[in-house]
């Protein structure tokens, strides 16, 4: 997925300005007034009879390392009805889009890329900023109030902070933003580590970069930022045994862990009995703090979060496999080739970039875009058989 290696990261930022290690970067906004296509209502008859029962699966995953720059906006009470194009048949509303920046990533952890590699889209084949831009806009136009960018590793792309710089232009969104970094809106910080021993991270990741994590999130705390959210994929046999030293992270910083469930996708070997559910995961806590709380969850929120009376910060389980949240799913993403993907785990995709390369108009976008969400299915087909399914390594559909 998108991984930021802390040194890469860090020396990003002294192009920009002396800003710390981070290996995982949100940044978050409010939203202003929200403007919708004039088609909107005349298109909803025409959009639904055009849906299909098809699947949803949201799973906000964060795995190690990625960098993500995160646009989150907030909608009046007087906005007009949300568009019927980003409606699925379930009336789930899709106000939030990711777009894959590039395939390339600095690690190789074991979850998201082929031991082996990818082989790369040639460069010609990926979306360029210009429809990038076209297809953010278009996606806000028509509800979407928060964007996130990710990849493979987003800041291996030179343009990235021209990219962050336009779409903070968008009045739908505001951003909060770092000094010297203001046209990346930088704001947020989320650290993917899967491991607090440093020779199983360069396993895990098959890089070296332990020590600069570490440094990245005390930095983090250290800059105020509350919570920092530090996500780790749990793989039976790897790292289930430190789920309790995990916790206890979270006594004395403010700190959200976020224990995902291990997924399958091509090329990361995924096997049932390496997957350890949060159900498990939650009942070895509770042996060690009994007392430990659920909190109440956010609107579409794709995470189970609780905390131990007492403790500053908090844990989160990502509960795609044993419990997915596909009822509440309100994501699409946009692959770094500009493939839209309405289920992270389906494999049915329509290419807007081929569309726009053949000069479709904002309306004809429109109709492509409400037609692919309009199938999307009900619900994910299961982890076994996903397993079994065609679809992305992890590193080309993008976090």
């Amino acid at each position: 997925m998108a991984t930021t290696h802390a040194g890469l990261f860090c020396r990003f930022l002294e192009r920009h300005r002396r800003v710390p290690h981070f290996r995982k970067v949100l940044a978050r906004g409010a939203n202003a007034d929200t403007q919708r296509h004039p088609s909107v209502i005349a298109q909803k008859q025409q959009s639904e009879l055009e849906s299909v029962d098809s699947t949803s699966a949201s799973a906000n995953l964060d795995l190690a390392c990625q960098l993500s720059i995160v646009f989150a906006g907030k909608l009046k009470d007087n906005i007009k009805p949300f568009s019927a194009f980003l409606t699925d048949s379930f009336d789930r509303r899709h106000s939030y889009l990711r777009i894959s920046l590039t395939e390339k990533c600095n690690l190789r952890c074991q979850y998201c890329m082929p031991e082996e590699g990818v082989k790369l889209t040639p460069r010609a084949q990926l979306l360029s900023t210009a429809e990038i831009l076209t297809i953010a806009r278009l996606f806000v136009h028509e509800g979407v109030d928060k964007i996130r960018l990710t990849g493979g590793e987003p800041l291996i792309r030179p343009d990235v902070v021209d990219i962050i710089a336009e779409l903070r232009k968008l009045k739908e969104l505001r951003t909060v933003v770092l000094p010297r970094l203001k046209e990346a809106g930088l704001s947020h910080i989320n650290i993917s580590l899967d491991t607090l021993v440093p020779a199983k991270f360069e396993f895990i990741v098959r890089r070296k970069g332990f020590h600069k994590v570490m440094e990245g999130i005390d930095k983090a705390i250290e800059l105020g930022y509350n919570p920092v959210k530090v996500n780790c994929v749990i793989m039976r046999g790897l790292n289930e045994d430190e789920i309790l030293d995990f916790v206890a992270l979270t006594e004395k910083k403010p700190l959200e862990v976020r224990f995902i469930e291990y997924m399958p996708f091509d090329g990361n070997k995924w096997n049932f009995k390496k997957m350890v559910s949060y159900q498990e995961m939650l009942d070895g806590i509770r042996q060690h703090w009994p007392n430990i709380e659920r909190l109440q969850p956010g609107l579409s929120e794709t995470s189970k979060t609780y905390q131990v009376p007492g403790f500053e910060g908090k844990v989160g389980f990502i509960t795609s496999m044993s419990e997915h949240f596909c009822g509440s799913c309100n994501r699409l993403r946009i692959t770094a080739d500009g493939n839209l993907k309405v289920c992270l785990f389906g494999n049915s995709e329509v290419s807007l970039r081929d569309a726009i390369r053949s000069g479709a108009s904002d309306e004809e976008l429109l109709q492509i875009i409400g037609v692919a969400v309009g199938r999307k299915k009900k619900q994910h087909s299961g982890m076994f058989n996903i397993s079994q399914m065609k679809n992305r390594p992890m590193i080309f559909i993008g976090g």
